[in-house]
Parts: C-alpha cells; structure tokens; sequence
C-alpha cells in the first residue's frame, strides 16, 4: 500500500474516492501525461481496474474529479445570473471561481486540469456542464446566436488558456484586470 498518498485519506473511504484523492495528489506534483492509471490505482491501493469500473478512463476520472472540486464553486457563482445579467457582471461571476482556485495549489492544480482537458479532448463531456454556449450566448441579445456562441468560446478559450498554464502560477491583480477588461471588451464589441 502507498502510505505516502493515503495518510490523509481515512481507511473506510470508498475505492472511488480514494481514487480521486489520490490522482489529484498526483496530478499536483507530476503533468496529466506521466500520470498513468496503473500509478493512481496504485496509490489507492485499488485494483489496476478500478479507474475502469470506477470512472471509464482516466479522461473521466479528471471530469469526475472537476465535477467534485470546480463545480460547486461555479454553482455559487453562477446560479444568481440571468440573461438580462449586465456583461460586466457576467464576467466577474464567471472569473471569480478562477481567482478564487487559483490563490490554492490544489485549485490551479485542478484549472490546469480543465485547460488541458478541454484543449486536447474539446467533445468531452466537460464538467458541470457549465460552459454551454447555448446558456451563455442569451447575455448578448445584440447578437445572433451564432456570433455570441462564437465569442463566448472565445472568451471561455482565453480564460482557461490563462489561468491553465502549466506554470500553474497565480494571477497578478494587474494581469487579472487586464483579463477582465479584455473578455467583456470581446464580449460587448460591436457585431
């Protein structure tokens, strides 16, 4: 058994969320990449199936592990807007469960996580679902759907490249304002 990963996780803690416990503290210190399955059943102390039976892939293990930890961020943040929410306000709420993760280790471990995630596997099932365009695209009701689809991915695209490099470091209130500026800028522009 590996000690070192489940010190913290009590001894009746289920296969599934050891597995999650565990790949996130390995994805904390080492990329998506060198990462295996075989090394987080390992971990867990789990079968070498237990990602399988569990999740699916390791793909799927990553939403199931976002769906835990970034979501119910985004819920808070997000459930009070509606589509006559002004764009200004819009943004704030959407940035502010990125700036709030990104101030943790684990919470940038987890942004880098969905930047990678959705940059490599785009039709994934992304988590919470929280970045369906078909919601977002009523706060522009200047624009055509297609053309407000179309800047809110681009804006999605921006944030995430931003707050999911790989150095994982945290924003500067300068670099975050400038971001901020920039996206409802994109967002508001004329058709």
């Amino acid at each position: 058994m590996n000690q070192g990963l489940l010190e913290n996780v009590p001894p009746q803690t289920a296969t599934r969320d050891r597995l999650l416990q565990c790949a996130e503290e390995l994805f904390a210190t080492a990329s998506y990449d060198t990462v295996s399955v075989r090394a987080i059943c390992a971990a867990a102390d789990a079968n070498v199936a237990a990602v399988h039976y569990h999740f699916g892939t390791k793909e799927d293990l990553v939403v199931a592990l976002l769906d835990e930890r970034l979501v119910p961020r985004w819920r808070r943040a997000l459930d009070s807007l509606t589509p006559t929410t002004p764009v200004p306000q819009v943004v704030d709420a959407l940035l502010a469960p990125f700036t709030e993760a990104q101030s943790e280790e684990l919470g940038r471990t987890h942004l880098h996580l969905l930047a990678r995630l959705i940059a490599d596997a785009p039709r994934t099932r992304r988590p919470g679902g929280w970045t369906s365009l078909r919601d977002w695209s009523a706060t522009l009701p200047d624009l055509d759907e297609k053309t407000a689809r179309t800047r809110w991915a681009l804006a999605f695209d921006l944030i995430l490249t931003v707050f999911g490099r790989a150095d994982r470091a945290p924003l500067s209130p300068d670099a975050l304002g400038a971001l901020r500026s920039f996206v409802i800028a994109g967002l508001t522009a004329p058709a």
